[in-house]
């Protein structure tokens, strides 16, 4: 099991990622949505900001209102999707992380994955 600190450096290394991202992957990673992350295993969320192609403002302190984008998975495997040792398509498929989001907001994100 992955601990808190591991799980926010994880969150800083997709930020990064997003960052780097061109073409349609980029103009994915360029929403501007409110995001939470749920980790199962440490009952700890993350909250933050969707913004530029970063994520900004990434805290574990309780959001005020439900994000726009809620992802919700283990810390073992937040941290194999962000090292690329995971699928999201096939850990969606198999439960192992949820995603919601407005209809559109899945559209574009879909680029990400």
């Amino acid at each position: 099991m992955a601990t808190v600190e591991e799980c926010r450096i994880a969150l800083e290394q997709l930020s990064a990622k997003l960052g780097g991202a061109d073409g349609d992957l980029g103009r994915a990673a360029r929403l501007d949505r409110s995001l939470s992350c749920r980790i199962t295993d440490l009952d700890t969320t993350f909250t933050g900001r969707l913004h530029d192609a970063a994520l900004h403002d990434i805290t574990t302190e309780p959001a005020r209102d439900k994000a726009q984008i809620r992802l919700e998975t283990s810390s073992d495997d937040l941290v194999a999707l962000v090292n690329g040792n995971l699928n999201f398509a096939s850990a969606w498929a198999r439960g192992r992380v949820k995603l919601e989001a407005s209809f559109k907001d899945l559209l574009t994100l879909r680029k990400l994955v």
